[in-house]
């Protein structure tokens, strides 16, 4: 059985303009111990996705569809039975730690809080376990840090209590919504390396949601890219770097910084993402696309299987990342 089903995802939102449909029909599954990757630009609907599953969407939005998670349904739970889930079963880490933790309270009281509310333990067990905790995400000083403040914290480290937050109950789904944002290079690299070694000693799956496809090639199984919220592109992370499909996936490659092309103009992906509230009719991408059709224009791609473990929802059929239509 799959840990996660999701199928005919779809969020909407009522604004005074109209309803924007952020999340379209998505489709994916996730194993046990695997790490799915969600790419696309800003306002792909890739965090609104996770939101829909945490069941945190703002009050305008609306959700329909299927999300089952070691078989029971979670869209649209009752709070309560929704609470008991996110607490023991599914955690998230969000973009900014610093407006994730609350800046009034030390960070040991907000990591017990957690163990004392959900799992029962004195405060004298849950200091010791979130002491722990903080050693297994290589927080320098561990109990010390208990006392601090989230703004005595750099960056990295507050990271670090994030992700350490997120694994007191040890979920067996963690979503990270763009962990690394905010973080120079460096302790992005530390970020992933530390996210790869917990899900092995947590034997936890990740939905990891960014837009930087370095990101993904280092700790993701399989990746879904998306695009007006919907599916452009699906497979594992070998085929969607070596044999990228779709010209939009292809774009994204291509703007990648590589060290062999220095001196040399990056390319960009031309245009900017369309209004989710008058898109196109057909392809959502059509007007950023160079190998645009009649086709394209008339009517929206399905996604198909192509290949094994494999979906795309293009009309043209491209092999390499040159953009060559085989």
């Amino acid at each position: 059985m799959k840990l996660l089903e999701v199928q005919d995802l779809e969020v909407k939102f009522a604004t005074p303009e109209g309803d924007v449909v952020a999340v379209n029909k998505l489709n994916f599954s996730l194993d046990k111990g695997q790490t799915l990757g969600i790419v696309g630009e800003s306002g792909s609907g890739k965090s609104q996705t996770a939101f829909a599953l945490m069941g945190l969407l703002a009050k305008n939005g609306q959700i329909s569809g299927s999300a089952k998670f070691a078989g029971q349904e979670i869209l649209n739970l009752p709070e309560q039975q929704l609470n008991h889930i996110r607490a023991e079963q599914i955690a998230m880490i969000f973009q900014d730690p610093m407006t994730s933790l609350n800046p009034y309270m030390k960070v040991g009281v907000q990591l017990m809080e957690v163990l004392i509310k959900h799992k029962g333990m004195s405060k004298q067990e849950a200091f010791q376990h979130s002491v722990r905790m903080l050693d297994a995400v290589k927080m320098p000083e561990a109990k010390k840090r208990m006392s601090m403040y989230p703004h005595e914290f750099s960056g990295g480290m507050r990271q670090r209590v994030m992700i350490a937050m997120a694994l007191l109950c040890q979920p067996k789904l963690l979503i990270a919504d763009e962990p690394t944002t905010a973080l120079d290079v460096t302790v992005q690299a530390q970020i992933m390396a530390l996210l790869n070694e917990l899900k092995a000693d947590f034997d936890t799956s990740i939905i990891m949601i960014t837009h930087d496809l370095g990101v993904v090639a280092g700790i993701c199984d399989s990746v879904l890219v998306m695009y007006a919220g919907r599916t452009m592109e699906y497979g594992s992370v070998r085929d969607i770097f070596y044999q990228p499909t779709h010209p939009y996936t292809q774009g994204l490659l291509k703007a990648i910084p590589r060290l062999d092309t220095q001196g040399e103009t990056l390319p960009t992906i031309p245009g900017n993402p369309p209004n989710l509230l008058r898109l196109p009719v057909g392809c959502p991408f059509q007007q950023r696309c160079g190998f645009v059709s009649e086709q394209c224009q008339q009517a929206a791609p399905e996604l198909i299987e192509f290949a094994a473990g494999r979906q795309r929802a293009c009309f043209h059929s491209f092999t390499n990342t040159s953009g060559s239509q085989s």
